[in-house]
């Protein structure tokens, strides 16, 4: 039984608090997720497939609340996902080098947590100004973004969604809502990205749990944000944890550095 192991019995509690905490502003969890099975599963294509699923399971309940809600604009949203697709699925197509991609990881942890921080003191803000751009800066925020999900196995809505807010794009609740679309296209892109290149690949008997912690978490925690729950510190705390698991990863895995052992 796998609930006789006290590890995983963490590991599945954690899972399911950050789908609860990511999913309160449209996040799937993908960064945390790898944070975690980086330390606890070998293979890091097992380490990849098994976060993009679990992002997979997040978003998919959390755009359907969002589109029940009326903040899921489809039509508004498709100038971001289009250019995404392929080039998550790109991405996704690169075999890396173990250690190239345990650099690629923490950095990219490292940056989400700060981002993370600045969305939230930014959203502290009430902006009654939103600005209007031309169709095709959206298109390059999306083939960026997309394909550095891709990369590194996450939907990529915790880069969008912060930078969203400085450009004053929408109110904060729509823009939840298009990452949460955003991170539904990019992980779809991403696993087929790792099916075609051969290099999908996860541990069902573990991973089926922790699809149901995450299933449940995100249904949580999009309900609550729904109900405008003020979610600032459970940001705040969640970025100071992706900082520092993202700089044991970076040093530890990625440059092979005996420290935080």
């Amino acid at each position: 039984m796998l609930l006789e192991n006290p590890e995983f019995f963490w590991v599945v509690l954690a899972f399911f608090c950050i789908a609860a905490f990511y999913s309160s502003v449209g996040f799937g969890g993908g960064s945390s997720y790898l944070a975690i099975l980086a330390l606890v599963f070998a293979s890091f294509y097992e380490i990849r497939s098994t976060a993009l699923l679990c992002n997979l399971v997040v978003v998919s309940s959390s755009c359907m609340m969002y589109l029940k809600k009326g903040h899921l604009h489809i039509r508004k949203f498709l100038p971001f996902v289009l250019m995404s697709i392929p080039l998550a699925f790109l991405g996704a197509l690169f075999k890396l080098d173990e250690s190239v991609f345990f650099v690629l990881l923490g950095l990219t942890l490292i940056i989400s947590s700060i981002a993370l921080v600045i969305q939230t003191y930014t959203h502290r803000q009430v902006r009654v100004q939103f600005e209007k751009f031309p169709p095709w800066i959206s298109y390059i925020i999306g083939s960026v973004i997309g394909f550095l999900s891709g990369l590194v196995g996450i939907g990529g809505g915790i880069f969008l969604s912060p930078l969203l807010n400085h450009m004053r794009w929408d109110i904060p609740i729509k823009i939840a809502a298009l990452a949460s679309f955003f991170i539904l296209a990019n992980s779809i892109s991403g696993i087929t990205g790792l099916v075609v290149s051969g290099t999908f690949d996860v541990p069902w008997d573990k991973a089926g749990l922790l699809f149901f912690a995450v299933l449940l978490g995100g249904q949580l925690g999009v309900r609550f944000s729904l109900k405008k729950f003020n979610a600032n510190s459970i940001r705040l705390i969640t970025a100071v944890l992706v900082f520092i698991v993202g700089i044991r990863i970076l040093v530890s895995n990625g440059f092979n550095i005996s420290v935080f052992t």
